[in-house]
């Protein structure tokens, strides 16, 4: 995944900006887990855990007057506005996110609450329509968020540093590559969110692909992407009846899936109040 990131890089230039270091140390704890990370709410959770993070040793950067200085005197350049603009609309797509995810929530807990006052009700197969209805919805709206990182990712890091100053090359550097992780980790929800749904058919649910969806959330659950977990469980009782199995089975992914989403907002929250910082931040500096 970082790979796709042209704005990467392994280290920072030595000395050449005070406490890049720490920024240096966060950011490498978020590549490595990029390279371990599963398409689960809990790995998912954790490296907003981490972002939150790396926005605070940025924090630190950007409170410092060398920084200040740094970029009011360069802030005419395109790479400085360039930064300015990546970090505005990470934050919309942080906001955006936030929004969806409370929906999602909502829709979940009414959902699980559904089906435990109805075991065995006829009114199952409604109240999973609906379920699946607003599902619909919801990775549509995600998929146009997808959308909208690749654009920003096609455009971001382009513009060259003309100064040749250390410190400003290294500053540009390191918050290329804070916006960039950031991107890293909202394609990484939203990939997740957009997990391929079951047929809307219930005589197709029971389908080759769906039938290993099961097994596997079954068999690796610690690593099976919790939403497609509950898909797969509401597929099978539909498909097969609401016996008290396949009831049991549903509510148990619903509480992981519900238990997931919990963490994901909390995580949410704090990334975008550290998001809103870093932007007041850089704001203050340019009106210096």
């Amino acid at each position: 995944m970082a790979n796709k990131f042209h704005v990467r890089s392994n280290s920072f230039p030595s000395g050449s900006h005070p406490n890049t270091s720490k920024v240096e140390e966060e950011l490498n704890k978020l590549k490595t887990w990029e390279t371990t990370s599963t398409s689960t709410l809990n790995s998912i959770g954790t490296g907003l855990s981490l972002l939150s993070d790396l926005h605070i040793c940025l924090e630190d950067i950007l409170n410092m007057t060398s920084t200040q200085k740094l970029i009011s005197n360069h802030q005419g350049e395109k790479c400085i506005q360039e930064l300015l603009e990546g970090s505005v609309r990470i934050l919309d797509i942080c906001d955006i996110t936030r929004d969806n995810m409370l929906q999602i929530k909502e829709n979940v807990q009414a959902l699980h609450s559904a089906l435990r006052r109805r075991k065995g009700d006829s009114s199952i197969e409604r109240i999973v329509a609906e379920y699946n209805f607003f599902s619909k919805k919801m990775k549509k709206n995600a998929k146009k968020l997808m959308t909208c990182l690749k654009q920003m990712e096609s455009k971001f890091g382009v513009s060259p540093v003309l100064d040749k100053d250390q410190q400003l090359v290294s500053l540009v550097r390191v918050l290329r590559e804070v916006i960039a992780m950031n991107m890293s980790i909202f394609r990484s929800l939203l990939a997740f969110l957009t997990v391929p749904a079951p047929k809307s058919k219930p005589t197709k649910w029971l389908s080759k692909l769906m039938q290993k969806g099961v097994i596997t959330c079954e068999e690796n659950t610690e690593n099976s992407n919790e939403l497609q977990c509950v898909e797969a469980s509401l597929s099978s009782l539909l498909s097969e009846g609401s016996n008290v199995g396949k009831m049991e089975a549903a509510t148990e992914r619903l509480e992981a899936l519900e238990n997931g989403i919990e963490n994901i907002e909390n995580g949410l929250e704090s990334v975008f109040r550290r998001m809103v910082k870093t932007r007041a931040c850089l704001l203050n500096i340019m009106t210096q």
